[in-house]
């Protein structure tokens, strides 16, 4: 979280009327009376950023990470892709996955971040392979055990929610996550959506082999049966639903 952008989302909005009065409570000097909630103020607000004729592209897209922070809202992260993929951008790249990734690195939740992540940026095909190269991709060989925790934390929340990115421009990068045990979880969070998912992506044969090398508990909710379906030479569940039921119905494992 950037606390300087986050402040001065706050004055902006102030000097537009709109100020916090609680937790999640924020009031709009037009209507007084009334209690908006973050999502309200994310609505109204978070595509002004990109008209706001003082500020640069740049310094628009600076606040807007501010506002993402002040409001912790999915909203925000909607018109951040709205302004780079519409007439006016596209945004300034280096200040665009700057603010993903320095997000991605803080102690602080980050689901908006991640959730924008998986169905905007990587269930496009044409920005997945960008996004991912941005976020982790380009820094795979720095996956390093050990690695800086900041590094790691962006580490696993990327490879979470990155089932849909398409397996030829993912591949190397879980490899290299492979040599960290600490992102062995996360790995598997990923190969999982990449066959669960509907937009989820992989090739079987490889993907099996990467989840035997990951070190994971014998017991790991779903470890056999993606063993299974992936052995078995299945992409994606959704083209073959059958496969998961069957491979639930192997000996010691419970019924479906």
């Amino acid at each position: 979280m950037d606390m300087q952008a986050r402040e001065d989302a706050r004055r902006w909005l102030a000097e537009a009327g709109v100020t916090q009065v609680g937790d999640d409570a924020w009031a709009d000097a037009d209507a007084p009376e009334k209690r908006l909630t973050a999502n309200d103020v994310a609505q109204s607000w978070a595509g002004q950023v990109f008209t706001d004729e003082s500020l640069d592209a740049a310094g628009q897209l600076r606040l807007a990470f501010g506002l993402l922070d002040l409001l912790d809202d999915y909203w925000v992260t909607c018109e951040i892709r709205l302004a780079d993929r519409g007439p006016s951008g596209p945004l300034p790249s280096d200040v665009l996955w700057d603010g993903y990734r320095r997000r991605l690195e803080a102690p602080e939740t980050a689901d908006a971040v991640t959730y924008s992540l998986w169905v905007d940026w990587f269930e496009d095909r044409a920005t997945s392979a960008t996004a991912f190269a941005e976020v982790l991709g380009h820094d795979g060989h720095l996956l390093t055990d050990p690695a800086p925790e900041p590094l790691l934390r962006r580490a696993r929340r990327v490879l979470e929610c990155s089932g849909p990115v398409p397996w030829p421009e993912k591949e190397t990068a879980y490899g290299l996550a492979a040599r960290v045990p600490a992102l062995h979880p996360a790995l598997f969070k990923g190969l999982l959506g990449g066959y669960r998912d509907v937009y989820g992506d992989l090739e079987p044969s490889a993907a099996s082999d990467l989840l035997a090398r990951l070190r994971l508990p014998a017991d790991t909710e779903h470890l056999a049966e993606l063993r299974a379906v992936l052995a078995a030479g299945h992409r994606n569940h959704h083209r073959s639903p059958r496969a998961w039921a069957e491979a639930r119905q192997s000996p010691g494992l419970p019924e479906a």
